[in-house]
């Protein structure tokens, strides 16, 4: 199960160095952050620059679970209808890799709600 998780920590990663910039006051070319196992620095970059970035990472990241999704849909429905080239060990992998892509979509999720509600208490 090959699941790309490198949009993610790059989002993750974004969050938490906007989060940095914010509770400690530091600019943009003093954070680094560590991003599947590289440093990674903001040299400089604007704010709107990283949000695009990270808009598009979101949504592949989505759509790629909604296509694991139909795609084990499919596959359970030409089971069912009798097709003769789809098993059923097949079907059960595709269902299992979707459940965990959901799963980690949520987490994720999850941590983004996180991170949000923990920049919105800062107080300026």
């Amino acid at each position: 199960m090959n699941f790309p998780i490198n949009p993610l920590s790059a989002a993750l990663s974004s969050i938490q160095s906007m989060a940095s910039q914010a509770a400690g006051g530091t600019g943009a070319a003093g954070a680094a952050t560590v991003a599947s196992g590289a440093v990674t620095g903001h040299g400089g970059t604007s704010g709107a620059a990283s949000a695009g970035s990270f808009a598009d990472a979101l949504k592949s990241s989505i759509d790629k679970i909604s296509d694991n999704q139909t795609k084990a849909l499919g596959e359970a429905h030409a089971f069912e209808i009798g097709a003769p080239n789809v098993s059923l060990n097949d079907v059960m992998v595709d269902m299992q890799k979707a459940n965990v892509g959901l799963q980690f979509g949520l987490q994720v999720r999850n941590k983004l709600v996180s991170a949000y509600n923990d920049i919105m208490q800062i107080s300026v």
